[in-house]
């Protein structure tokens, strides 16, 4: 059975997360991508949060550039540029992520390419986007979580905002991308147009508060710090200590919290008005806090989880990653692969792939993340390029 995007080929020009993932999710799905780095280190992620003996293949490179073929380009070069339109005249889509205006700059912009591809989609990934007063600034995760909004309800009232330390901007920015790729892409096979697309941080993390913003815009609510309490402010949903560590509980619907109280001996106390309803529960969060919180430290998580999951009530602990690796529903649900290392073959790689599971041409890992330049010979030679030119290219540093 062919995979969706089988005979498609991608020219991915991007580095760091959110392009390198985004293509990825594609690659995962039968295209086939080349990867363009410059022949001096390459994508900039090879050695981001990596031990030394990585070898330019850190952690954080591996989880997002399996599937891929990769081709050395000194861009700056007049002999590169072209290398790059020979290249796609056989392509379907090509992906950047540099700053707003660079490919324009480099000779390589969307106009230009649509006359070597008139079909040709075009997917540019940037901070702030290709229009506006920002377009252009460089733009990381961190950087977005506080322009966006996302910092200012993210935190506790009495130590103010944080971030993130996993990279939720950069993470849904990728799988924005493949989605929107992947809608110019069918829309290309029902017309026979390309498509210029323009895929921007700051949107997708504005996205990713639809919720908060539409409440702010539509009757002036803004979230604030709730620490772990659920943005619905019920205090009933809320990070609890048991007798041994920390679990989160979300009852927010009443015969949740009905389910909550009679696990927990309170079942009178929904009776009396300051508990009883989830207008009153948050006018007197305070002492609904206490009251589950000091029936809660009494026992156990296992014994919590135990007790109130059965019961319908949505609750966990607070697991570390090593803890969520032993979770048994993860070996049905396919969301991790393992592969041979690409510097060595005795050890063993593992990544997070994808998040969905489909019947007959799911995602695949097809070919180890490529080592800087792996493919250059062989890609140049298929668009005609001789032994001898190959190796002038190197020589000059071009490729």
């Amino acid at each position: 059975m062919p995979q969706a995007f089988e005979g498609i080929r991608i020219i991915d020009f991007t580095q760091v997360l959110a392009g390198p993932f985004a293509v990825m999710q594609l690659a995962l799905l039968g295209a086939e991508v080349i990867k363009i780095e410059h022949p001096l280190g390459g994508d900039q992620t090879r050695g981001l949060m990596a031990h030394d003996e990585n070898q330019g293949m850190s952690p954080s490179f591996l989880c997002a550039n399996p599937n891929k073929k990769a081709l050395t380009l000194n861009l700056k070069t007049e002999e590169a540029i072209e290398i790059v339109k020979a290249l796609v005249k056989s392509a379907d889509v090509v992906v950047e992520n540099f700053k707003a205006g660079t490919m324009e700059k480099l000779g390589l912009g969307f106009d230009t390419l649509k006359e070597i591809k008139s079909d040709l989609i075009y997917c540019s990934i940037s901070g702030y986007g290709q229009v506006g007063p920002k377009a252009g600034e460089a733009a990381y995760d961190g950087a977005i979580q506080a322009a966006s909004g996302m910092m200012s309800q993210n935190g506790h009232p009495e130590t103010g905002p944080t971030r993130t330390a996993y990279m939720p901007v950069d993470m849904s920015t990728a799988l924005n991308a493949a989605f929107t790729i992947s809608t110019a892409l069918f829309r290309r096979s029902q017309t026979g147009l390309g498509q210029r697309i323009d895929v921007s941080m700051m949107d997708t993390a504005i996205v990713m508060q639809a919720v908060q913003y539409s409440n702010f815009l539509n009757q002036g609510d803004l979230p604030g710090l709730l620490g772990n309490t659920s943005p619905t402010r019920q205090p009933t949903a809320n990070v609890f200590s048991a007798s041994d560590g920390l679990i989160q509980i979300i009852a927010l619907r009443q015969p949740q919290v009905q389910k909550l109280f009679d696990a927990i001996g309170a079942s009178e106390q929904l009776q009396l008005a300051k508990f009883a309803t989830p207008d009153a529960r948050v006018k007197h969060s305070k002492d609904v806090t206490k009251l589950i919180g000091d029936a809660l430290k009494l026992n156990s998580k296992r014994y919590w989880l135990d007790t109130l999951a059965p019961l319908g009530i949505p609750v966990s602990e607070i697991r570390s990653l090593p803890e969520v690796m032993q979770d048994p529903q993860l070996k049905y649900r396919e969301v991790f692969e393992s592969f041979p290392s690409p510097i060595d073959i005795n050890r063993k790689i593992t990544i997070a792939k994808a998040g969905y599971m489909l019947d007959e041409d799911g995602p695949r890992l097809r070919s180890l993340p490529p080592v800087l330049g792996q493919d250059t010979d062989s890609i140049l030679a298929s668009i005609g390029y001789s032994e001898a030119t190959i190796k002038s290219l190197k020589q000059r540093s071009i490729v």
